[in-house]
């Protein structure tokens, strides 16, 4: 890491926030008026799970660089990439990556995943991440506002070219790691497989209990086997309000660092 830390009055821009992600411990730059980030990236980030050997990690559509920040702050030995193809998006989250000292250890680069092989690469990473667009096109009403509406929206690139990016990424049994609407999971689950990203683990998310699923966490083993493990749900809310005591001890986990 570098010694000296940035001026952050210098790195912000005109319309933008500088927000903690874990208490005063990491800061994201953000649109005043644009896509913000939510609870789904600590999700996500607190579901993907890094092995020994893994080194590398890359984030498809990383938006504002929240996963892969908290990522490496966490994991101390990898290294990663962030794909972001909105010029606006891509320049925040480089200057987050400066201002939580990680220019050595994290890259933002611009780019369409629909077109991987002028970004990496092939079978060059150890783990890819993804919280992907979830609506179609013409279902829904699109946001006016850019940011917003490519985060939702099927615009720059379906779920198919997320995980056939994921796939050109991903060394062989590399594993992919999704958090996605549980509405749509069974389209999620298929298009993995004929993308060769092989379900191996899966976590509903409720927002009560009693409530139904509205997340699904999945992880996939790039040309991986048939076996698919669920693991209990993770509820987010408590009935009297609060969360619950494992989304509460997230933030403590995700600050832990972890070295090899």
């Amino acid at each position: 890491m570098i010694n000296d830390p940035p001026n952050d009055s210098n790195l912000l821009r005109n319309g933008e926030t500088l927000d903690d992600a874990l208490g005063k411990n990491l800061r994201i730059i953000q649109s005043r008026s644009g896509y913000k980030y939510s609870l789904d990236a600590y999700l996500l980030a607190y579901f993907t799970r890094l092995k020994k050997n893994d080194r590398t990690v890359l984030d498809l559509g990383t938006g504002s660089g929240i996963i892969v920040i908290l990522l490496t702050y966490k994991w101390s030995f990898i290294k990663a990439i962030g794909v972001e193809i909105q010029e606006e998006m891509a320049n925040m989250a480089n200057r987050s990556v400066q201002i939580n000292r990680l220019v050595d250890r994290v890259a933002i680069i611009r780019g369409d995943v629909r077109k991987m092989e002028a970004l990496c690469g092939a079978n060059s990473f150890d783990i890819v991440v993804s919280n992907p667009p979830y609506r179609k096109l013409k279902t829904g009403r699109i946001n006016p506002d850019t940011q917003k509406a490519s985060a939702r929206h099927e615009i720059q690139g379906t779920l198919s070219d997320f995980l056939k990016a994921a796939h050109f990424a991903l060394k062989k049994s590399g594993r992919v790691f999704l958090i996605y609407p549980a509405s749509r999971m069974v389209n999620l689950l298929f298009r993995m497989r004929v993308a060769h990203l092989e379900p191996k683990r899966l976590r509903m998310v409720h927002s009560k209990r009693g409530l139904e699923g509205e997340l699904v966490l999945v992880e996939g083993v790039k040309e991986g086997r048939e076996e698919l493990q669920i693991l209990p749900p993770l509820y987010v809310y408590l009935d009297q309000g609060g969360y619950t005591e494992e989304v509460a001890s997230i933030f403590e986990d995700l600050s832990r660092t972890v070295s090899p």
